[in-house]
């Protein structure tokens, strides 16, 4: 009888130690098929990814205030950079618009992230018509100039292309002109390049995968 009772306890536990084993060689497998496929869809870019590009290092330009800055001066936050300019019928209103939107997506991380509009009109772009624009859609927004062979230099360091074309109306010209933007990380370093016509809610996604 004690022998019996033995027995069917040893065939117990050699069943359960046998499923115990089973079920952690599943869970080590499962962890390992997880770590091995491709990130989710949360942690994707929308924006294309050109970290370690060689060019845009840095600028030194005027803000809507009056003071000089570069990039080095946002150094703790993302940078959102934009170029365009105030006269501009459509790309430029859509794009800071989105932006606006975009911080408001963001919430408390919105001060971590830093917006710069860089005219390429400076001829019309004053420091005072920046000041008005620029905060006008969000006061955390810093509008950048300088002469035009500065601004033509730092278009041309950052790739953008800008060109005028005469037009009837009171400016007597507009600007063709790049209509992305740049997205830097806190530490300055160029990260991403985000298309015209991207979504507020995928643009703020794509800056909190690198604050």
């Amino acid at each position: 009888m004690l022998k019996s009772k033995a027995y069917k306890f040893k065939t117990y536990l050699e069943f359960f130690v046998q499923h115990l084993l089973k079920a952690i060689c599943l869970v080590v497998f499962l962890s390992f098929l997880s770590a091995c496929k491709p990130a989710g869809e949360a942690s994707q870019l929308v924006a294309t990814d050109i970290t370690g590009a060689d060019f845009g290092q840095s600028f030194s330009l005027t803000d809507h205030t009056g003071k000089t800055r570069t990039l080095a001066d946002f150094k703790g936050k993302a940078v959102a950079l934009f170029f365009g300019y105030t006269h501009c019928p459509d790309v430029c209103p859509t794009t800071m618009l989105d932006l606006k939107q975009t911080m408001k997506l963001l919430g408390p991380r919105a001060d971590e992230v830093q917006v710069l509009f860089v005219t390429l009109d400076p001829a019309r772009d004053s420091q005072e018509v920046l000041a008005q624009f620029v905060p006008s859609f969000d006061k955390r927004f810093i509008g950048l100039r300088g002469d035009e062979p500065t601004i033509a230099a730092t278009a041309a360091t950052f790739k953008i292309y800008a060109k005028k074309v005469e037009a009837q109306g009171k400016g007597g010209y507009t600007l063709d002109h790049s209509a992305g933007m740049y997205i830097f990380d806190k530490t300055g370093k160029i990260r991403l390049y985000v298309d015209y016509g991207e979504k507020p809610a995928d643009i703020a996604n794509d800056i909190k995968q690198i604050l």
